[in-house]
């Protein structure tokens, strides 16, 4: 660490809010390119059918229109996904081949010299179709009468199945076994910024330029070069502002081949933004999971054993990330506890619904929730707190690094520190002793509790961190932020190592013209990979300057130092200014022999296992037995994210997770008719959280340092949502236990709760 003032640790406010705030941000629908044309989509209106004739030519002669496409006019393959060893992938064409899979798949395609000629145009579409029966429940649609893709002769697209230790026994000997069946919503992402791309082709030098709200600029350059029959080199992917992702904006899209294969076709600007309506029905959704379970436990509340069916609905198509999911959920589904009988079958099969992909979490919220209601209803059944339950399961400090029987591997942790700390904080024995006066007098408190642990950060990364000859530095990185902080973030471990405040740290990252390789943002993994390779290189940057530095103060580099923006000669007055050492390193004959001019190094950073965040929340809520209304009345969280950078990024990030958690308990769901009409199709429909909404988070932090990578950090984008969403769930139902309601689905809606008090009432009363 840099000797003086330390950077890292610090709560910088984010050096990326001033121009957001003013409105001086660069979003795709901001690059203005001369003569650009705009692209509208023709989607379809059925879940199945086929596409018997379209046509076009209405369309073609209205105002303002270049040009019509349907699939005949495309010489592309499907767009490019990845799968598990063993998937079968169904690749989601670029525009509908004879058949359409999804109300909103993409069929016909229009182009014009305005957004409002294209969308005019299109409405002037015919397409003729003929309905065919489609599937959207995902038990039916494993009976394989209605096959969404009959090439494939099933509509399994992906089956696991795993086996640790004696389950069979551990269940021969319970005390106990619990059953449940859980089912967890399709959700929607809701970025505040729906999709956008913008492509341009120079036909004189052979480049094609793209402008994407992704969250992977590497991976959409890899997958344009790959369809549409180019070089790397020769696209330049360019993720600019991007008004947040969720994991929605992982996927490579239809309408990103789409729109750089016209551009090229057309050797004009085109651009496509998505309308809220389309990005409800045609952007990769998440959850959509149903697990039935049983728990075997001994009198004290120990679980033996668990088995677990899942059964993921993963809609038309296998896009960037769907198939790959819900096998998470099953990696990390023992969670925090010292669970090791495990019996667990995956299920991942097609429907006639939107696809889905990675959301907020990604297969870690979904095995957390499970789990959490599980540790309730082991405690109900048993007559014991909730609390004392999970510490009796929780794995103790001495396990760690820690193999759980599903494969995941955790860092390290001090998961029974967590809860006791957030008990503590809580006041948690008072809580109850409130809540058993308050139901007395007929109101009806709830208390959830929820333990999670997730594991995140992949891959490998890339930076170079380069000082310019005034003392300021620009940091390049593979990672491409899309609303997290990440360049406050980067700029203050700079800033940490090389003595330069980070106002005067300029951060480049989304684009694949300044930097050659990187893997994005997701996992949790900015700060984490991405922040090691900062480091890495600024590190190298570090023993470069103090080398000219100790050759300008005519000293050997073992003794010289950094500290508050000055390399001084210890034990003496004697230094120069970081500004200066910059200024003379660009100087060849201000430099010792063997030295080149300059100050800027590359560096990297390979995952050689992930990280495992943790974590204990807690919730409390009001409900109204008359109208079945939910008021959160208090929330408090410990999360143990490892040494942390900047606290504000964190308190941010935990504060903005837990209430999209919020949604997923409370209010959220993608609803499709029996026929796979979605029913959800503007914010009328679905509803989010809104700042009225937002309980204040009383936020606490444990730090356990992790040892794989140089930070000691171990990420934090998706813990809010992980652990919150069954706190929430939790603590309604804790209102709800004297009303004999056992378990019920999320969302937990007022109405939802309204009838089942009202149908249990029925059930008790005489």
């Amino acid at each position: 660490m840099t000797e003086g003032k330390a950077w890292m640790g610090r709560r910088l406010r984010r050096v990326e809010d001033p121009k957001l705030l003013q409105g001086r941000g660069a979003f795709v629908e901001d690059v203005a390119l001369e003569g650009t044309l705009h692209l509208a989509l023709v989607r379809s209106p059925h879940a199945h059918a086929r596409v018997v004739a379209v046509d076009t030519r209405s369309a073609a002669k209205a105002a303002g229109v270049v040009e019509v496409l349907t699939s005949e006019d495309l010489d592309l393959p499907g767009v490019p996904a990845e799968g598990l060893r063993g998937a079968r992938l169904a690749l989601h064409p670029v525009l509908a081949r004879g058949v359409v899979r999804y109300v909103g798949e993409p069929v016909a395609a229009v182009v014009a010299n305005t957004r409002a000629q294209a969308e005019d145009a299109a409405a002037l579409v015919e397409v003729r179709y003929e309905p065919v029966e489609a599937v959207t429940d995902p038990t039916r649609a494993l009976e394989d009468r209605v096959l969404v893709h009959p090439e494939l002769q099933t509509n399994v697209a992906y089956r696991r199945q795993l086996r640790a230790g004696d389950p069979d026994g551990a269940f021969a000997r319970a005390h106990r076994v619990i059953q449940a069946t859980i089912h967890q919503q399709r959700v929607a992402a809701i970025p505040l910024e729906p999709r956008a791309v913008l492509a341009s082709w120079d036909g004189a030098r052979g480049l094609l330029t793209v402008w994407s709200s992704t969250q992977v600029p590497h991976d959409l350059r890899d997958a344009l070069a790959d369809i549409l029959g180019l070089r790397v080199n020769q696209i330049r992917v360019v993720a600019p502002d991007v008004g947040g992702g969720f994991g929605a904006k992982l996927n490579t899209y239809p309408e990103e081949v789409l729109v750089a294969h016209l551009s090229r076709r057309l050797r004009r600007p085109v651009k496509w933004v998505e309308t809220r309506r389309e990005n409800l029905v045609a952007t990769a959704q998440g959850r959509s999971q149903t697990g039935r379970f049983e728990v075997a436990c001994d009198a004290r509340g120990r679980v033996l054993a668990l088995r677990a069916n899942l059964v993921a609905d993963i809609g038309a198509y296998t896009l960037s990330t769907t198939v790959d999911i819900p096998a998470l959920t099953v990696r990390v589904l023992t969670g925090p506890y010292a669970i090791g009988q495990v019996q667990a079958e995956l299920v991942e099969v097609y429907t006639h619904k939107t696809p889905t992909g990675a959301y907020r979490g990604a297969g870690r919220p979904e095995a957390t929730f499970y789990l959490e209601r599980l540790m309730d209803l082991v405690a109900a059944e048993l007559g014991l707190d909730p609390a004392v339950v999970r510490r009796r399961n929780l794995l103790p400090k001495s396990a760690f690094p820690y193999r759980a029987p599903t494969g995941a591997r955790y860092d390290s942790g001090d998961y029974r520190r967590a809860l006791r700390v957030l008990l503590d904080r809580a006041g948690y024995a008072e809580l109850r002793r409130q809540q058993a006066e308050e139901r007395a007098r007929g109101r009806y408190l709830g208390i959830g509790l929820s333990c999670y642990v997730e594991v995140c950060t992949y891959g490998w990364e890339t930076a170079r961190v380069r000082v310019a000859p005034d003392g300021s530095a620009v940091v390049f990185t593979g990672t491409s932020p899309h609303g997290q902080g990440g360049a406050t973030g980067l700029a203050q471990i700079v800033a940490d190592r090389l003595g330069i405040p980070p106002d005067r740290v300029h951060v480049i990252h989304g684009d694949t013209l300044a930097i050659l390789s990187g893997m994005g943002t997701a996992g949790s993994r900015t700060l984490v990979v991405g922040g090691s390779a900062v480091l890495r290189a600024a590190e190298k940057v570090r023993r470069k300057m103090l080398r000219v530095a100790a050759h300008l103060l005519e000293a050997s580099p073992r003794d010289v130092e950094l500290r508050d923006g000055k390399v001084a000669v210890r034990g003496s007055d004697r230094a120069v200014t970081v500004q200066e050492v910059a200024e003379a390193a660009y100087q060849a004959s201000r430099l010792p022999d063997g030295l080149s001019p300059g100050l800027e190094e590359e560096g990297s950073f390979v995952v050689q296992q992930a990280t495992a965040p943790f974590g204990a929340h807690l919730c409390v809520v009001e409900v109204d037995p008359e109208t079945g209304q939910v008021r959160v009345l208090r929330y408090v969280s410990v999360d143990d994210c490892g040494v942390v950078v900047n606290p504000l990024l964190v308190e941010g990030q935990i504060q903005g997770g837990i209430v999209q958690a919020m949604g997923q308990a409370l209010l959220e769901e993608v609803v499709y008719d029996p026929a796979g009409q979605p029913l959800t199709v503007t914010l009328a429909d679905y509803p989010v959280p809104r700042a009225v909404h937002a309980p204040a988070v009383e936020m606490h932090r444990t730090v356990t340092p992790s040892p794989t990578n140089p930070l000691g950090a171990k990420g934090v984008g998706e813990a809010g949502t992980i652990g919150a969403t069954p706190a929430f769930a939790n603590a309604v139902l804790d209102a709800l236990r004297p009303f004999g309601v056992r378990h019920l689905d999320t969302p937990l809606r007022a109405e939802r709760i309204w009838r089942a008090i009202r149908e249990s009432q029925a059930v008790t009363r005489p």
